[in-house]
């Protein structure tokens, strides 16, 4: 039965980690023309009456209301890099706050918090009519991943407690981010083409809905009792402060920055360096799914039979992506740019699949089993990637050009690599006065102690 219920909640946390990146990348081939129909760029033609925007037309982008006067100069394009920017930044502000929030009350109540407000968030974006609405609606969704992200991945990590069952677990989250991500853009744009601008997210927020009643059925608030004396913690600036820690954090940040910065400049490189088609810069990112699949197998095979190497197989990936990052602006054709893209998903994945377990890892010998506030650390990496990505990657293009962006960070991806020998010795080391060492060692001394040992002996 305890493992049954694990196996169910890992897919409740797959299923919300996938629609908290659908809903981030849904709107990629969406929102220039969906903010150039706002100002009256969509014209009032008709259904079948072209929306401006990127110069496509069709579906019901022609229906939307014209809020605005129509854009002069680049302040669209800030306003867009706004928009996507605000979800990581509320989710950035907001980390420290859910991180000690579920330290103190477990996990599966802010989860299910988390999910209640991407279903509002994916809600208000269906219905939104101008742009103040879309900016709400985006920076909610923020606020909501910085619960259902965080206690999501943190519930697998408890969960989940022994090696390589805690690898897989991860492995499988990472997997649904990566199809989440890469393959929202041709779902949202095929919908919006053909069904109209609010179906993508109506068929988001259902899904969300069900996941959130799944969790219910599981873990009703306040119906587990282990929670009632879990141990206190260790504050979220003590872990920040961890030298080990802190090694992982600025791995993980570093090595999405190629990711956070390509994502909102490749597209007019593309068009501008080859003449590039819609659907080929729509089709850009959904080839790398696959090495991305194939790397997080790979790394937890490798880590099941060598758990000691998870510091090399970060530091290959993140050579990997160094790499592969320089040799973006070397491509003349579609079919070449889809290479080093493979690469620097298939690095990523190397490096978050060897990362995310060794967190929790280090929380359990060094600090204390509770896993909230390490993976809000984590979420705080992502973040600032995603964060800067949107406003700062348009700006470096203008002034210093797409390939010094690349080389740039191609540069900051292979000179950290080195850095992860520090985490060379973490394999070696012995626990601390932690929960785990009072399960294991001495024996359960009180209600969550003895719970939590009956769950691991099941």
């Amino acid at each position: 039965e305890a493992r049954r219920q694990r196996r169910l909640l890992l897919v409740v946390v797959c299923v919300a980690l996938l629609l908290d990146n659908m809903l981030y990348m849904v709107l990629v081939p969406i929102i220039p023309d969906y903010i150039a129909a706002m100002r009256g760029g969509g014209g009032t033609a008709g259904p079948s009456a072209p929306a401006g925007g990127n110069g496509s037309g069709g579906g019901n982008r022609s229906l939307l209301p014209a809020r605005y006067p129509p854009a002069t100069g680049g302040n669209e394009d800030v306003q867009i890099g706004l928009l996507f920017a605000s979800k990581a930044m509320l989710q950035l502000l907001v980390n420290p706050l859910s991180g000690t929030l579920i330290d103190r009350v477990g996990y599966e109540v802010p989860l299910l918090a988390g999910l209640a407000v991407m279903f509002l968030s994916t809600t208000t974006f269906a219905f939104a009519e101008d742009y103040a609405t879309l900016f709400a609606a985006r920076s909610l969704q923020g606020l909501g991943s910085a619960f259902a992200d965080t206690a999501g991945i943190a519930l697998i990590a408890d969960r989940y407690a022994e090696e390589p069952a805690r690898s897989r677990a991860l492995g499988t989250a990472l997997a649904c981010i990566s199809f989440g991500s890469l393959a929202a853009p041709p779902f949202g744009g095929v919908l919006y083409e053909f069904a109209g601008k609010r179906v993508p997210f109506l068929v988001l927020a259902c899904v969300c809905l069900l996941d959130g009643l799944l969790l219910l059925a599981l873990a009703p608030p306040g119906a587990t009792g282990a929670r009632a004396n879990m141990p206190v913690g260790t504050p979220i600036h003590r872990l920040m402060v961890d030298p080990y820690i802190a090694v992982v954090a600025g791995a993980l940040a570093t090595c999405n920055i190629p990711l956070a910065f390509l994502e909102p400049t490749i597209a007019n490189w593309m068009k501008d360096s080859m003449g590039a088609s819609e659907w080929e810069v729509g089709l850009t990112w959904l080839p790398a799914f696959f090495p991305h699949v194939l790397g997080v197998y790979v790394t937890v095979r490798l880590a099941a039979a060598y758990p000691h190497l998870q510091w090399f197989y970060g530091a290959l990936g993140m050579a990997i992506i160094g790499a592969s990052s320089c040799l973006v602006p070397a491509c003349r054709n579609f079919g070449q740019v889809i290479i080093p893209l493979c690469g620097i998903c298939f690095g990523i994945a190397l490096v978050d699949t060897a990362l995310l377990p060794t967190l929790a890892f280090l929380v359990d010998v060094r600090h204390v089993s509770v896993y909230g506030s390490v993976y809000a650390i984590a979420d705080i990496s992502y973040s600032v990637a995603y964060a800067l990505g949107p406003i700062v990657a348009g700006q470096i293009v203008h002034t210093m050009g797409f390939a010094q962006l690349n080389l740039g960070m191609g540069l900051a991806n292979v000179l950290y690599a080195p850095v992860l020998l520090f985490l060379k010795n973490v394999c070696q080391m012995k626990p601390s006065h932690s929960e785990r060492n009072i399960l294991l060692e001495e024996g359960p001394k009180g209600l969550y102690d003895t719970i939590k040992m009956e769950e691991r002996k099941g």
